[in-house]
């Protein structure tokens, strides 16, 4: 008997090859459990070292299809007055008009567009990111770190990613140049996913 159930003596529906058996188990609704996820980032600053950030409230949903990935769902939705980068005086830069201008622009918001398994663990999601008022595509890619049942009850999985942006492409363009040439802060922004989400 297929997966599917009746067996078919011409051909049996198998699952397609690239999705990992234990995701494809995993259909259903999910919501981001803050408390054991991160979202964060990393700039270039003064062209010699990394500044890497957070954010610390934010919520998010995904609705999981493990059997057909493509149908699978996700958003979310960043508070910008908790972003952290461990400098009060770079989070108020980053709140000022300069960066966030987050007295306007309060939140900033990702919304899934299309879904993609790439094979094993990988896989792959766009979708449009708005960051004040501006909103692109954008591409994360993603690996499935698992799933398991936490002592309280609770079915996890997980998943962690990346992906790279331009922080132009959204307007957040100051800058200022150094001396010796160049800029303080890199356009190119490389954005860190490590998602911990609650079956509901």
């Amino acid at each position: 008997m297929g997966i599917f159930g009746r067996k078919n003596d011409t051909a049996t529906p198998v699952a397609p090859a690239a999705v990992n058996p234990e995701l494809a188990a995993l259909t259903g609704a999910y919501t981001i459990d803050p408390s054991h996820s991160k979202l964060g980032f990393t700039a270039r600053h003064a062209m010699v070292t990394n500044v890497k950030g957070s954010f610390a409230e934010f919520e998010g949903k995904l609705q999981l299809d493990g059997s057909n990935p493509a149908a699978s769902t996700a958003s979310l939705d960043i508070s910008m007055d908790s972003v952290d980068t461990g400098s009060a005086d770079r989070d108020g830069h980053l709140a000022s008009a300069d960066f966030f201008d987050i007295e306007q622009f309060p939140m900033m918001t990702f919304r899934s567009t299309s879904a993609e398994a790439l094979g094993g663990e990988d896989y792959r999601i766009t979708g449009d990111l708005t960051i004040k008022g501006v909103t692109k595509p954008v591409t994360i890619d993603l690996e499935f770190n698992g799933s398991a049942k936490d002592p309280f009850g609770n079915e996890r999985v997980g998943f962690e990613g990346t992906a790279t942006i331009l922080r132009s492409d959204w307007g957040l363009s100051w800058n200022a140049a150094l001396e010796t040439g160049g800029v303080l802060i890199s356009d190119k922004i490389k954005l860190n996913f490590d998602i911990s989400a609650i079956k509901a």
